[in-house]
């Protein structure tokens, strides 16, 4: 499992940070997510919680990416109160090993 990251990001991760906080604003959930595809394309999603499934945002973000077929993940970005995400990770890393998730605030500032 990848530990959240607090390190300045480069001007496409910050993106993603973008896409995740205008997801999660614009649904009200507890989280919003983001990742970008090795081809450059961008995914965002919204945690989601119903009575037969409860999934994170960002597991949400890379099943949305699988299903288009993406064949990896360069970054992932998770908007939210608090860091942690285990089974988001996984699931990230389940297509690329070695791929950066980000958890930021709602100031975009990275949680540790």
């Amino acid at each position: 499992m990848s530990d959240p990251q607090a390190t300045v990001l480069d001007g496409e991760d910050a993106k993603l940070v973008t896409l995740a906080r205008a997801t999660r604003a614009r649904t009200g959930a507890p989280q919003g997510a983001a990742v970008r595809d090795t081809d450059g394309r961008t995914y965002a999603a919204a945690s989601v919680s119903l009575p037969s499934m409860s999934l994170s945002a960002l597991q949400v973000a890379v099943a949305m990416a699988v299903s288009s077929g993406a064949q990896g993940l360069e970054a992932a970005v998770v908007h939210a109160d608090r860091p942690g995400d285990s089974a988001g990770v996984a699931a990230v890393h389940d297509i690329a090993t070695s791929v950066p998730v980000y958890f930021v605030d709602s100031a975009g500032v990275a949680l540790t």
